[in-house]
Formats: structure tokens, sequence, C-alpha cells
């Protein structure tokens, strides 16, 4: 490796994953929460759809796109941990180059994706509160994959020219990924080329796809902050309120990180590499792992479902 500085890797054959820079030491204990995470963000997404699908009264469209989520969840999840555990435990730190870019694009395409699907519940529950005669109308089961269809589509189309660009960089500085995985912006530091068009594009997806969701999640929710006030008594605002707790605690759980980890990127150039790289995993772990548990606990029908379940299993 004495000479991966200066050879030219124009078209690598293979990238070198680090895992997390400076602290190598500390891998297999690292190693440990980042497994529990992504066992429980597992068990937990398979329950809810194994709940969804085998009860009934659950056929709706709020837990159709919960179900869209937890899939979601479960590609994002998976589409790191393995690498990333091989990495701590077995000190297996080759990927291949198209394997390397086939991670990134599912990495950000389900980015992407799960953040339409808070938006498509988002406008669920607008329509729930705000129009409740005219949900089951409005939101049928056509439109509802629909918009399913729509929003896995506009993750994909979005990230292929991140693929196709990155595919045709010359990579002449070093094959070396400072990185437990291969995040975009990692990889956009080893090309020896005009870069300027590449960042230009990924600061407007993120403005246009993540800003204008969050801006689509406000408005939503303003008009059913605005409809619950308007409710005749304490108890029914307090019931529709609860109705909205689970999706609002899982929205803060996916962007707060998120955009905290993209500032510091853009930003932090004086924050330590091994934090950032600690940042940049932890933030795709930790919603697949919440979102499940949130669901479960805030949601009554699919907590009964599930206590009947164990209750059932247990007697």
């Amino acid at each position: 490796m004495s000479d991966s500085n200066t050879t030219h890797f124009t078209n690598p054959s293979t990238f070198i994953l680090l895992g997390i820079p400076g602290l190598e030491a500390a891998h297999v204990w690292i190693s440990i929460p980042f497994c529990t995470m992504y066992v429980i963000a597992v068990l937990g997404n398979f329950t809810i759809l194994f709940i969804v699908k085998t009860e009934k009264s659950l056929h709706e469209p709020m837990y159709y796109f919960l179900c869209m989520l937890a899939i979601t969840d479960l590609v994002l999840s998976t589409s790191i941990l393995p690498k990333t555990l091989s990495i701590f435990w077995f000190n297996s730190r080759e990927i291949d180059f198209s394997a390397c870019l086939t991670q990134m694009y599912f990495l950000h395409c389900f980015l992407l994706t799960e953040s339409g699907i808070f938006v498509a519940m988002a406008f669920d529950r607008y329509v729930a509160i705000c129009d409740p005669l005219r949900h089951s109308t409005i939101l049928t089961n056509p439109l509802v994959a629909k918009i399913g269809l729509g929003v896995a589509l506009r993750g994909g189309m979005l990230v292929v020219p991140f693929i196709l660009v990155a595919r045709r960089w010359p990579y002449c500085r070093t094959n070396i990924i400072p990185h437990s995985y291969c995040e975009h912006m990692a990889m956009v530091k080893l090309a020896c080329a005009e870069i300027h068009v590449s960042n230009y594009y990924s600061l407007s997806v993120v403005i246009c796809a993540f800003g204008l969701d969050i801006i689509f999640i406000a408005l939503s929710y303003t008009q059913i902050v605005r409809a619950i006030f308007n409710l005749p008594t304490k108890d029914a605002r307090l019931k529709t309120c609860g109705t909205c707790g689970s999706h609002l605690c899982a929205i803060l759980a996916f962007y707060i990180p998120c955009l905290f980890s993209a500032l510091m990127y853009r930003f932090g150039k004086n924050i330590a590499l091994h934090f950032h790289v600690l940042i940049a995993s932890v933030y795709l772990l930790m919603p697949p792992m919440l979102n499940p548990i949130i669901y479960g606990v805030r949601t009554k029908q699919i907590r009964d479902r599930l206590i009947r379940l164990f209750t059932h299993k247990g007697a």
C-alpha cells in the first residue's frame, strides 16, 4: 500500500474501506451496539410487516405506508451493515468497484425513498384529520400504490446520475475510502477530476428533495394543528394528537440525524474524521431501529395486535 497514493486508479477494480479511521482497535467493541441496532431493526420491521399482513383491520392507507417504511428501513440498514461488520470482525476491507457503486446507489436511493414515504404519511394524516369523510374515497388502494411507486421511482432516478458520474471519474489519488461504507461524499474526495458539477447536483438534490419534503410535511402539519384546535373538546384534541404523535417522532428520528450529518460534511472541517464516520453510520441505523418501536408503542392497533400475538403464543 506504500505506493497507493501515487498509483493512478483510473478505473480501480477494488476500493479499501477503513471502517472508522483512528478507532481500529475498538472496532470489535463498536460492532456490539451496531449489531444490536441492526437486529432490533430487522426483528421490529419484520414484526410490523407480519402484523399488518395478518390483521385485516389494518389494511388501510396509513398501515400500507408503514409497511413501505418498514421495507425501506430493512433495505437501508442491510445495504451497509453486513459489510461494516465484516470490516469490524474479519478485517475484510476490500470491496469491488461495482459493489461499491451498488451499495452507494441503494443507500442514497432508499434515503430519498424514506423521505418521500414520510411525505405520503403526512398527506394521509392530513386527509384523515382535515377531511375524514372523504379519506377512503381520496386515498384509495390504487392511489396508495401509485404514490408508493412514484416515491420509489423518484429516489431511484435522482441517484442514477451519482452512479454514472462516479463510474467515469478517474481515481488517481488512492483507492482507500476512510469510511465504513461507500458514501458519495467520501468517494468525491478520491476523484481527481472536475467535481463541481457533482457537488452542485448533490446539493440541488438535498434542497429539492429533502427540502421540499420537509416543507410539504410542515404544511400538512400546519393544517392538521389548525384542525385540531378547532375540535370542540379537549379529549377529541388529545385523541387526534395521539394519532400523529408516532409519525412526528419518526420524522424527527430521521431528519435530525440526517441533516446533522450533512451539515457536518459541509461545514465541520475541524471535526475529527472518526466522529464524522460514526455519526454517518449511526444515522442510517437509528431510524430503522426506532421506527418499529415508535409505531409499536404509540399505535394502539399494532400494540394490541402484538400483545394478542404473544399472549396466544404464551397460552
